[in-house]
């Protein structure tokens, strides 16, 4: 089984989705992580990055998903997934697949990005991800106000997951 923990930046999908992939004893990723050096420059400059710039990116995060698929290896993937056809993009086996949307207010989310140091996306660049993100209508739904374990507890129950589980 995969899950996706999606939502803008500022929500704590590596926070949360690195404790779920703990809790669970799954593997855990972060898109970021594959960002080419030439996005994470124009995010670090402040430039949006456009649906051309993300391509190459969502094609290497399919890649990985149908790797975890084909291995049966329980995976958690941080991922923004701002627009549907991203979520559509990715989607591999989606009897397999779980999303889950991470949100908040957004004076939480502002109030987190201007405490967060050493990433690469700054504060200013949130207006455009909340402009661009296109709610799931088919994700479990989960509030990040409260601390992350306390998310993450309502992820494990909303998906009905029990830790060490390896559902394939």
């Amino acid at each position: 089984m995969v899950v996706i923990v999606m939502g803008v930046s500022g929500t704590g999908k590596s926070t949360v989705g690195r404790a779920l992939a703990d809790r669970l004893g799954w593997t855990f990723e972060d898109a970021d992580d594959l960002h080419s050096a030439e996005n994470r420059r124009k995010m670090a400059a402040g430039t949006p990055l456009t649906d051309a710039d993300r391509q190459p990116w969502l094609v290497l995060l399919r890649a990985r998903l149908e790797k975890a698929h084909a291995q049966q290896e329980p995976l958690v993937l941080a991922f923004s997934a701002l627009k549907r056809t991203y979520r559509e993009q990715l989607t591999v086996d989606a009897t397999r697949e779980r999303w889950v949307y991470l949100h908040a207010p957004a004076e939480v989310i502002q109030a987190r990005l201007q405490r967060r140091v050493g990433h690469f996306m700054p504060a200013a660049l949130l207006v455009s991800q909340l402009a661009a993100m296109e709610p799931p209508e088919d994700a479990l739904s989960v509030d990040v106000t409260p601390p992350p374990d306390v998310v993450v507890a309502r992820i494990v129950d909303g998906l009905g997951l029990a830790p060490g589980a390896k559902r394939a």
